[in-house]
């Protein structure tokens, strides 16, 4: 016996896809929506109707001014601006940065500052991110008033349902519960998420036809992380963020990592493995914090200039990285990388001897078709995917179901 799908729960369903069609599209007319979601043009009509006098959606000129070439024009409808906003949070190793986003996805706030995330204790780490916050609602102006969600984006291992910040590099404490805090500070729905996560739901927005399906993001920088797109969804674990690739073991007993385990990838392809080789350190010393931009760019001109120690280990990282993915493919078949931040500004150097390591494993029998990408700045791409994460949990929790954005704001997040 087949069930019957409830007229309510239809309605819901329906007007999800005419917004999320909307969200994707940009500025579609009711005709494109259409062909985009598969529903009639009657059913249409009527959902943009009722979306527009609830103030979600707002009826604009057509982005393409082709579209309206012959007869009556198409009317375009967008996301309205003013239906809410999101705030967005990347924490990462000494800085902060906060940004405001409106439901339609536009900047319209952000600062950044300086945070010694190493020293501070876990009250202090809230207590900024709490002050930071403030102080971007207060200089937000009416879209302050609108706030409807806040995603924190950090890099380390978050729990599976999104409230505590479980272990992290930046910081020697564990088991932050950034949410529960914050939510009692602003009363609306928290999301605590990994920042290469982020970085691969940004790629995944920004190039559906190019990292809809299968990728992987790889972030190159003091630290080794991984964002994975499998089969159209973002790959995470049962109890946490997961796909930790940079704390996958490449040496049983090998280099000493950040985390404080030895033979981890990134305790050989991280910024601080690299120079700890190339200043031919032993390579159970403890890992320097950070090593700033100016610093390995150096590394990798006398890497360019000569084979020497700056090459070597600039080659070991390769390997490190090659053998992972190669590992890693041998569960999930081959898929695109795009490689992303610091790190890439020596992908010269690397990608020749990944692609060698790559090509000695199971996994990667098919490394010389392989396509990479690379991304210099990883900041624009993690808040962007805070900013989607964020926008894509109203549009269901809230604005899908037909309710009072008021009345929605204590909702739990989706």
């Amino acid at each position: 016996m087949t069930a019957g799908i409830r007229h309510d729960d239809l309605r819901k369903r329906n007007r999800a896809l005419v917004i999320r069609a909307v969200r994707r599209a940009g500025q579609p007319s009711r005709t494109e929506l259409a062909g985009l979601t598969g529903l009639s043009h009657s059913t249409i009509s009527a959902i943009a109707a009722d979306l527009i006098a609830e103030g979600t959606l707002a009826e604009t000129k057509p982005a393409d001014a082709a579209a309206s070439r012959r007869g009556r024009p198409q009317v375009a409808l967008a996301l309205n601006p003013r239906a809410g906003a999101v705030a967005t949070v990347v924490l990462s190793l000494g800085r902060l940065s906060v940004a405001l986003v409106d439901y339609a996805g536009t900047v319209v706030a952000e600062q950044s500052e300086r945070l010694p995330t190493l020293t501070a204790e876990p009250g202090a780490l809230v207590a900024r991110v709490t002050a930071a916050l403030r102080g971007l609602l207060a200089r937000g102006g009416g879209d302050a008033g609108r706030l409807m969600r806040i995603c924190l984006a950090v890099q380390g291992i978050t729990d599976s349902a999104g409230r505590t910040l479980l272990w992290s590099p930046i910081t020697p404490h564990s088991d932050i519960a950034f949410a529960p805090a914050l939510e009692k500070a602003f009363a609306v729905p928290v999301a605590v998420v990994n920042d290469c996560n982020m970085i691969a739901t940004a790629l995944t927005w920004r190039a559906p036809q190019r990292h809809g399906d299968d990728f992987v993001a790889v972030l190159l920088s003091n630290g080794i992380g991984m964002g994975l797109m499998h089969k159209g969804a973002l790959f995470s674990g049962t109890r946490s963020s997961a796909g930790e690739f940079g704390h996958m073991i490449h040496r049983p007993h090998g280099a000493l990592c950040r985390c404080g385990r030895r033979g981890c990838i990134e305790a050989y392809a991280g910024n601080y493995a690299i120079w700890r080789k190339a200043e031919g350190h032993d390579e159970q010393q403890r890992p320097v914090a950070d090593i700033d931009a100016g610093a390995m760019a150096a590394l990798a001109a006398r890497a360019r200039a000569a084979d020497g120690p700056e090459r070597t280990a600039f080659r070991a990282a390769g390997e490190a990285i090659g053998f992972g993915l190669g590992s890693l493919f041998a569960v999930f078949d081959p898929a695109p990388v795009v490689f992303v931040g610091q790190g890439t500004a020596a992908f010269d150097l690397l990608e020749p001897v990944i692609r060698e390591a790559l090509g000695r494993t199971a996994g990667g029998q098919a490394a010389g078709a392989l396509a990479f990408e690379t991304e210099a700045n990883e900041l624009p791409l993690i808040r962007h995917g805070c900013a989607m994460t964020a926008l894509t949990q109203l549009d269901r929790a809230v604005f899908a179901l037909g309710a009072e954005p008021a009345a929605a704001r204590g909702r739990a997040v989706a």
